[in-house]
């Protein structure tokens, strides 16, 4: 008999133990979904949620209940921007106990490059 591991649960703890592979995530996630890849965007973050915070703390963390982000960040959810951005931001804090913020002046200036 073969032996196995969830890669879900191998995923989630690599997340929770290495913070330059969850920040590695997050960048690929918010890339994702820059480049309209939505469903592999949504799946990343349904995985940066199980190692991070758990459903349950990203739902206390958003405001959002945790059956519906649970649904959001499904192959087959539809969140809608202000959720996302809260999503994002709450993952961020999470994995960088900093809050999250844009720099917008810094990518212009590598855009215009």
């Amino acid at each position: 008999m073969a032996l196995s591991i969830d890669y879900r649960k191998t995923i989630a703890d690599r997340i929770k133990t290495d913070p330059a592979f969850a920040s590695a995530l997050l960048d690929e996630a918010m890339s994702l979904l820059l480049n309209g890849e939505s469903v592999a965007a949504r799946l990343l973050l349904r995985d940066l949620t199980h190692g991070l915070l758990g459903f349950e703390g990203l739902a206390k963390a958003t405001g959002t209940p945790a059956k519906s982000l649970h649904r959001m960040l499904s192959n087959r959810g539809n969140p809608n921007m202000d959720t996302l951005g809260r999503v994002f931001a709450a993952l961020v804090q999470a994995a960088f106990h900093a809050p999250a913020t844009v720099h917008v002046r810094a990518m212009a200036d590598a855009l215009a490059a």
